[in-house]
Formats: C-alpha cells, sequence, structure tokens
C-alpha cells in the first residue's frame, strides 16, 4: 500500500463478501486489531452471517485501509482518527465507507448497541433451545 493512497498494491478478489481472516490478510492488519477497530471506529461496522461470523464489505476494506494509514503512516491518535472520518462523513455527505447515511435517529453507536443487544438475543435462544 502507497502512503498515499488506501489502495492497497494489489487487487482484491472480485467478490462481496469477506472474512475476517481474509481481511487481515490483504490489509495486514492483525484479526484481534479489526476488531478493536470496530469498537473504535462506528464507521467499520461488518455485518454478521446466520452463524455470526464476520463478514467484511469491500467498502469496509476501504476504511480498514484508511484507518490504518491515518494511524500508520500520519501518525493519528485513534481519537483523531475517528474525528477526520468522521469530518469527511460530514464532508462528503455519506458514510464513510460508501454506504447511505442512517437516518438520524439511528446513529452508528445506536446501530453498534443494536447489533450487540441481537447478538445477546440470539445467544439467550441458543441457550433456551438446548434445554
Amino acid at each position: 500500500m502507497t502512503a498515499a493512497s488506501a489502495q492497497p498494491d494489489f487487487p482484491i478478489p472480485a467478490k462481496n463478501f469477506f472474512r475476517i481472516g481474509e481481511v487481515s490478510r490483504l490489509t495486514a492488519t492483525k484479526a484481534f486489531v479489526l476488531r478493536y477497530w470496530e469498537t473504535e471506529f462506528p464507521m467499520l461496522q461488518p455485518v454478521k452471517s446466520a452463524s455470526g461470523h464476520r463478514l467484511y464489505r469491500r467498502q469496509d476494506i476501504d476504511t480498514v485501509l484508511k484507518i490504518k494509514r491515518l494511524l500508520y503512516d500520519e501518525g493519528f491518535t485513534i481519537a483523531g482518527a475517528r474525528r477526520h472520518l468522521r469530518e469527511q462523513n460530514g464532508a462528503n455527505g455519506n458514510g464513510e465507507n460508501g454506504h447511505s447515511a442512517l437516518p438520524e435517529s439511528l446513529t452508528a453507536m445506536n446501530r453498534k448497541t443494536l447489533l450487540d443487544l441481537r447478538d445477546a438475543l440470539r445467544a439467550f435462544l441458543t441457550l433456551l433451545e438446548g434445554e
């Protein structure tokens, strides 16, 4: 990856969804770092499959590469990188990773809370079905 762009020096495979291991290899970023960044950057929200696996979209990979560039190449702190990406979101009018903007009542943090709640309810349902 070049410092001037968020694009890798190699092509991203032509498919829509990538598992965390693939994203880790494509971006040269450890999986635990990707999971941590999900908690720190609301604009990085991979979807979850029915089995609970993270599925990153191509836009998510672009976001990971931008975060990595800001943190490692440009020396931003996590808070500074988050603020920078949030400001870019406001400038282009839609989500950082190309998704359409959510209604104001459903912010990225509310979405994360709802996704966490959904996962907890699924775990609870699994526990109940086991009895």
